[in-house]
């Protein structure tokens, strides 16, 4: 099981000092906050990917790649990347070159995001958003797998002898998980290409996001990528930690009751009943996080929302002591106790390699003849003048 924490990259106030950090301010903070992720033990941190007010994750890439300079073994993935808006070439390249740059150390969750307006800024249409979703991935798929690709959809002008570069690491693809919170179709994509699923699991109920986890087991189970059990799940959760269960309310609440997305709604103990926040001690977080496992059965990503509604840096910080010193290791044991032996084991680009080519050396890509041609669009497999013929750029 992996374990980590996700940032949506709100800019929120901070109801108890009054004051709204600068966009410089929590840029540095969410470096900060990944950093203290990997020295607390756990295992992922994952950013949002946003493009509007009051959110800065606009280039996720980038702060990734800088995140993987300044640390060693963390994963480094998105919470989401936007497969509707994004172009599925650049996203191809960008996560390809931070695969190079990290290691190894990342992956993707693609996803339609929860923000409107953002289809006409990338000039889509939002009535468009699922059949963009399936055929963009299908496009990404192809275009991580195959050197050369000619292709022609609905959504984007055809690709003739295209080739993405840089070729991913060691020829293996980042692993995709596919997130969504209440669309099936996202759980079936899934499915299709035997990629994992993420269910978001932070306003709905538990039965809610079993639906649809049931769902994408047994839809992997159908395209014979293996059992049902062996079908990669992750979930999202959200907890405020306090080493008393009364301290953990009287500090959350301001921050829960002003916070844009649940605030002014329902109350912080109806939330709690109602959905998987936990506002508690880490036995607390424990013991409702628990109550996950018996749902879903054992899955292999656990992510929590523990920076959000302007909580300052510091809070955010003690939390992630709490949540990497006195959880997580709890939850290991365990759930290492409970894991069934056929279960697949968590994502990794060392255990996707070692899938690939067993014992043997990866391949590495380097620039051949035999690659497709992007100046002219010409592919090697029609008749056309060696790639040496043409003058360099």
């Amino acid at each position: 099981m992996q374990f980590g924490v996700f940032s949506v990259s709100d800019i929120t106030r901070d109801p108890i000092s009054g004051e709204t950090p600068s966009e410089a301010e929590r840029i540095e903070a969410i470096v900060k906050i990944a950093v203290k992720a990997e020295e607390v033990g756990l295992d992922v941190f994952a950013i949002g990917e946003h493009h509007n007010p009051p959110f800065f994750s606009s280039s996720p890439t980038t702060l990734l790649a800088h995140i993987a300079a300044l640390t060693e073994r963390l994963i480094l993935t998105t919470a989401t990347t936007l497969i509707t808006t994004n172009d599925p070439v650049r996203i191809a390249e960008e996560y390809a070159m931070l695969q190079h740059l990290a290691k190894g150390r990342m992956d993707l969750m693609l996803g339609r995001g929860n923000t409107a307006p953002v289809y006409p800024w990338f000039g889509q249409d939002i009535r468009q958003g699922l059949p963009l979703a399936l055929e963009n991935y299908n496009l990404l798929h192809k275009l991580w797998r195959e050197d050369v690709v000619d292709w022609e959809g609905q959504f984007r002008t055809p690709l003739q002898g295209f080739t993405s570069t840089p070729r991913p690491l060691d020829d293996v693809p980042p692993f995709v998980w596919h997130g969504s919170i209440r669309t099936p179709e996202i759980a079936e994509q899934a499915a299709f290409y035997g990629n994992g699923y993420f269910a978001n699991h932070i306003f709905w109920p538990t039965s809610h996001s079993k639906r649809l986890i049931d769902f994408y087991r047994q839809r992997f189970e159908h395209y014979g990528h293996g059992t049902r059990k062996q079908a990669i799940v992750g979930v999202g959760g959200q907890a405020y930690i306090a080493k008393r269960s009364q301290d953990a309310v009287k500090e959350f609440r301001p921050y829960f009751d002003e916070a844009p997305v649940y605030g002014h709604g329902p109350t912080l103990e109806e939330f709690t009943q109602g959905t998987p926040l936990t506002v508690g001690s880490p036995q607390e977080v424990i013991d409702k996080t628990l109550t996950f496992h018996d749902a879903f059965g054992d899955y292999q990503r656990q992510m929590f929302l523990i920076d959000h509604a302007g909580m300052p840096l510091g809070m955010v910080l003690d939390q992630l002591e709490l949540l990497g010193g006195e959880v997580v290791p709890v939850l290991r044991k365990e759930l290492a106790s409970r894991r069934d032996p056929e279960s697949a084991d968590a994502p990794t680009h060392a255990g996707l390699v070692k899938a690939k080519y067993g014992d043997g050396p990866a391949r590495q890509p380097r620039p051949n003849a035999n690659r497709g041609d992007n100046v002219t669009g010409a592919s090697p497999y029609q008749d056309s003048a060696p790639a040496a013929e043409y003058p360099e750029i």
